[in-house]
């Protein structure tokens, strides 16, 4: 089973920057999705940004421009790069992995969190006006 655990979290004044990391356990072979989701309390689960195995990426519209999802080269650390940070982006940000199956149109995986099978402890974002 995959392990993910995020790190990077914190407390940002709006307009300021953070750089999450999401550590999976090994490598994944094939097909497979990486993603960013939050929730903020109250508020369903909502996805961020996601990445599949050939690089390509999308975003959720209230943070393209803003946020950039990416991997390192061995493919084992997922990274959400936040910048012009808002109130808004306020919540606990996880990481969360589909790996197998068919192919999955990327606005589709943002949009259904039970797509993705592992999922890591979540970390806090907080950004004060």
């Amino acid at each position: 089973q995959v392990q993910l655990v995020e790190s990077g979290g914190g407390s940002v004044q709006s307009g300021g920057s953070l750089r999450l990391s999401c550590a999976n356990s090994r490598y994944i072979y094939g097909v497979y999705y990486m993603a960013w989701f939050r929730q903020a309390p109250g508020k369903e689960r909502e996805g961020v940004a996601v990445i599949d195995d050939l690089g390509t990426t999308t975003y959720v519209d209230s943070v393209k421009g803003r946020f950039t999802i990416s991997q390192d080269n061995f493919k084992t650390t997922l990274f959400l790069e936040m910048n012009s940070l808002k109130p808004e982006d306020t919540a606990i940000y996880y990481c969360a992995l589909r790996a197998g199956g068919n192919r999955v149109e990327l606005q589709r995986l943002l949009g259904f969190p039970p797509l993705f099978g592992d999922w890591g402890q979540g970390t806090q974002v907080t950004v004060s006006s």
